[in-house]
């Protein structure tokens, strides 16, 4: 039988490198910002050589959208399964801690440079606005569906994507200085709110 060459070593030392470097742009974008994220910072930082580095992405820009899309898509699996796995604890409560861990981390920090850079450069703003619309929506689709809110009552829509725009504000909050104080009373003040949601279906809570 023919072995799969996608499970080779080789393979596979490519693959854990990749994820590497892409772990190490959101967290150089995150902490040094646009300026300073370079592609030789980044190789640094995963400790490779910038030649290796872009075997793999041959541009800044490609490899930034990478790993921000790459991230995205982690960071919404990981949003999914938690939600799968929350059987017993409350919905609501989950909901506001997750979107607005999410505006807190290193992700979105790196994404706001991204934006920053994208407002005056047009063809990345270009490459990056859909980006961040399917991800939004992701985040507001498993909202709906952890809490089994009915969006056809347009309060019920309105708050959620309230949650969404408000754990974005708190995440500016956050960028210049430790805002986790605030946000942890504002969470437990904006879970109250999101109870009063229609619902299409029963959701299990426990107080």
């Amino acid at each position: 039988m023919t072995s799969d060459p996608r499970n080779s070593p080789q393979q596979e030392r490519s693959r854990e490198t990749r994820s590497r470097i892409l772990e190490s742009t959101v967290t150089c974008l995150a902490t040094k910002g646009w300026q300073s994220t370079t592609t030789s910072a980044v190789a640094a930082h995963c400790g490779i050589s910038r030649g290796a580095l872009q075997h793999h992405f041959p541009t800044r820009e490609g490899l930034f959208l990478t790993a921000l899309e790459q991230m995205f898509d982690e960071q919404a699996a990981a949003n999914a399964t938690s939600a799968a796995l929350a059987d017993g604890t409350d919905r609501f409560d989950l909901i506001v801690e997750q979107v607005l861990g999410y505006y807190a981390s290193d992700l979105f920090k790196a994404a706001l440079q991204i934006w920053t850079a994208a407002a005056a450069e047009p063809a990345l703003r270009e490459n990056i606005l859909p980006l961040e619309e399917k991800f939004a929506r992701r985040m507001y689709d498993n909202a709906v569906l952890v809490l089994g809110a009915d969006t056809s009552d347009e309060r019920t829509r309105r708050l959620i994507q309230t949650t969404l725009d408000l754990a974005r504000g708190l995440g500016l909050a956050d960028v210049l200085s430790d805002d986790s104080a605030r946000r942890r009373k504002i969470a437990h003040f904006w879970a109250e709110e999101l109870r009063s949601i229609k619902t299409a279906h029963p959701t299990t809570e426990q107080g």
